[in-house]
């Protein structure tokens, strides 16, 4: 009977893990996996296909009748690769839809229990943007807007960025947010003749680093515009105490005057792709450490845990074959400089969050723990073999749920790792422009026709994902 006993407890524990890890699923990581190899190969229509399956659809033209917790994400990626291939209407087509579906993650308000909800595989809910995603999103679908010349396009995009960078401003104001999607606001704002908007956009982008190249267009901007700050002071000549116009001079009239007039180039290059998420495992004893204050329960049932590591979501570097690039207009090279490192402000946004994720994996342990120690006292109750039973029923209990816990790898995986620009005012007409592409595993070199009209602009953008 003994034998009888553990030989069915030892059946019962076997069948109930089966179960679970059978009902543990592929990561997100895992299904992207192969769009992923397509786009490192540079082979974007092949990474474009393995998406379109991710989304159930069999054309780039189609988008899904119902957006599940992954297809909005998913979207979202293919409406990067688009971008990438040059494909821009469809491209602000994803991201609009996308963007619509996407909830933001709150690091900072919100507490360890909500993130560990949002984590783990307990939630099936919508994928939240990290600040650092949600602000791109809206910068590189202005972008979308800005290369086919789409001014009123490009506003409205501008209007839903400045809307997410006032709100994450407001609660985390020591660091800069969005110097991308501020440049190209502040270039829409400039070219429709607002100076002083334009200057507030460009004050911003300045928070994150110095940028040379927008000494010309705030000094032009600065005869015309009232707006000054300490960052902008740098950059206006000391000549110019106040606008040689009137601030409620119209857009029409004032795109007649300063650097708003001239025809100009902008070439935005963005290389590389941004960390991406993978299951990791880490000691108890690291974990606790880690984790600090935001463990909910005692930790100390954790001593009779059988499972002696806590999985969770953890960051890995993309193989990125390019990281910086050079360019010409007409053989003369022009200077170029780092806007954004999205690589690096995904990677320190993260970091700040990973306390709570991993307090919500101990705290979830814990749980897991205590049932545990449930079964295995129910056990030591019965007669005979009742010890090795509830030793057994205490490791099928805890199994099934670690098995079950799996971490959401969920991100914005064809996000670009860094963002480029330079600009140049150049006289109208047709303009051979040469971008080469330099990183640790390779150099590309690629040709455009520019032709940039009288008196307006031209914006070539050139992502790598790779």
């Amino acid at each position: 009977m003994k034998a009888l006993a553990v030989s069915q407890g030892v059946v019962v524990g076997a069948r109930i893990v089966t179960c679970a890890l059978a009902l543990a699923c592929a990561t997100y990581s895992d299904k992207l996996r192969e769009a992923h190899e397509s786009i490192a190969d540079g082979d974007l229509a092949s990474g474009a296909r393995h998406l379109n399956r991710v989304l159930d659809v069999h054309r780039n033209e189609d988008v899904p009748t119902k957006l599940d917790s992954e297809r909005s994400l998913a979207l979202l990626e293919r409406g990067m690769v688009f971008h990438a291939a040059g494909m821009f209407g469809l491209s602000a087509r994803d991201f609009g839809i996308a963007d619509k579906q996407l909830e933001l993650l709150d690091i900072a308000r919100d507490g360890a229990g909500k993130i560990g909800q949002y984590i783990y595989s307990d939630s099936a809910a919508k994928y939240k943007t990290s600040p650092t995603e949600k602000l791109s999103l809206n910068a590189f679908n202005l972008l979308n807007y800005l290369v086919r010349g789409d001014l009123s396009g490009a506003r409205v995009e501008a209007k839903r960025f400045t809307v997410m960078r006032n709100y994450l401003r407001d609660y985390d104001s020591e660091h800069a947010h969005g110097a991308f999607g501020s440049y190209m606001a502040g270039f829409v704002f400039e070219r429709l003749g607002q100076a002083d908007e334009a200057l507030r956009y460009y004050d911003e982008a300045l928070q994150e680093r110095e940028l040379a190249s927008l000494a010309g267009p705030i000094a032009h901007l600065a005869q015309r515009g009232t707006y000054r700050s300490e960052r902008l002071a740098a950059y206006v000549p000391p000549a110019i105490t106040s606008p040689s116009a009137s601030p409620a001079k119209d857009a029409a009239t004032s795109q007649s005057d300063g650097i708003a007039s001239s025809a100009e180039l902008l070439v935005v290059i963005s290389t590389g792709r941004v960390p991406f998420k993978i299951p990791r495992r880490i000691p108890i004893g690291v974990a606790v450490g880690l984790a600090g204050t935001y463990i909910t329960g005692d930790p100390r049932v954790l001593e009779h845990s059988m499972f002696k590591v806590v999985v969770y979501p953890d960051l890995v570097a993309a193989q990125d074959v390019f990281d910086r690039a050079t360019w010409s207009v007409d053989g003369r090279e022009m200077p170029i400089e780092l806007v954004t490192d999205l690589a690096s402000e995904l990677v320190a946004e993260y970091q700040r969050l990973v306390p709570k994720i991993i307090a919500a994996a101990l705290t979830r342990m814990i749980v897991r723990a205590a049932a545990a120690e449930g079964a295995r006292a129910a056990g030591r109750q019965s007669e005979g073999a009742g010890a090795l039973i509830g030793f057994l029923a205490a490791a099928a209990v805890e199994g099934t749920l670690v098995a079950l816990d799996r971490p959401d790898t969920r991100s914005w995986t064809t996000l670009p790792a860094q963002v480029h620009v330079g600009r140049i005012q150049v006289p109208p007409g047709h303009h051979d422009v040469n971008v080469e592409l330099v990183g640790p595993r390779g150099r590309e070199r690629r040709r455009f026709d520019v032709n940039v009209p009288p008196g307006g602009f031209a914006v070539l953008d050139v992502t790598t994902l790779r």
